[in-house]
């Protein structure tokens, strides 16, 4: 089955890899192709299994907390290694995008707890948890996003991915410019965590380039809604469907990333002292 090269012209690095594409779709046996209830059900059971992951790295690391570091560096390496081992051929989403989604969600869960218990320790409570609020507002993000696509208020075209795609890898070289400094001890203004205990305009100015990469991590949806529906229109197998619902994960979790650091920081600059 032959897939169009304009279906993977896309931000989001899943849809990237024509390559993989074409070996994933050609290793496929399933006769039946995807639908997108289909991946709208296998999304929905990779978010569960995120959640569920979620919880369990809350428990550990709040019942274990020596066990914060290493969870979360072997959360992180693990989901890196499960995530090219999917881009290099998605058949296998089938088999290890429940892994990802596992791993995933332990890793942000050890993340976002670490975060409410930086909080408690300068004296700040976050309503309801970070974890809460981070994955309300996930949830909000999506179901918008999902509307714009869908009423057509937004559409992925060309001139739309090649702006997400600009910001996005100005953001990713922003990161890694604040990650070698971060080596050095020294931090990017505004970008890091530390900016939003320094108040006043500073955490303001911090807010909102949160604020906006999170609104940039929100417009991927929209690419991957436009890939993911030309996909199950040109007839991709239904073994593909797994796929699809990785590719949103990537996005979501970023999303949530963005989300917890968004509240973290409100929660400094706007919540109630103990």
């Amino acid at each position: 089955m032959q897939l169009g090269k304009n279906m993977l012209e896309t931000t989001n690095p899943a849809l990237k890899n024509h390559d993989a594409w074409r070996e994933g779709v050609a290793n496929c046996e399933d006769a039946q192709t995807s639908t997108i209830a289909g991946v709208v059900n296998k999304t929905g059971m990779l978010t569960s299994v995120a959640v569920a992951g979620g919880m369990s790295g809350i428990w550990l690391t709040q019942n274990y907390p020596g066990l914060a570091w290493p969870l979360g560096i072997v959360g992180f390496i693990a989901t890196l290694v499960v995530y090219f081992m999917i881009i290099r051929n998605p058949a296998r989403a089938k088999y290890t995008a429940w892994i990802y989604a596992a791993i995933q969600g332990a890793f942000l869960g050890v993340l976002t707890n670490a975060l409410d218990t930086a909080l408690a320790n300068m004296g700040y409570a976050a309503m309801g948890g970070l974890a809460l609020q981070a994955f309300v507002i996930t949830l909000s993000v999506l179901v918008a996003m999902l509307a714009l696509y869908y009423f057509r208020v937004l559409k992925p075209t060309k001139k739309f991915t090649a702006t997400v795609s600009v910001l996005t890898l100005g953001i990713f070289i922003t990161y890694m410019v604040s990650f070698v400094m971060s080596l050095f001890g020294a931090e990017m203004p505004f970008l890091s965590l530390g900016s939003a205990m320094q108040g006043g305009n500073t955490a303001l100015i911090g807010i909102g380039i949160n604020l906006l990469i999170l609104g940039v991590a929100s417009l991927w949806l929209i690419i991957d809604f436009g890939m993911i529906e030309q996909q199950v229109k040109s007839g991709a197998p239904k073994q593909m469907e797994w796929f699809c619902a990785f590719i949103l994960m990537v996005t979501l979790v970023w999303i949530y990333l963005e989300a917890v650091k968004l509240c973290f920081r409100l929660a400094i600059l706007f919540g109630n002292r103990r």
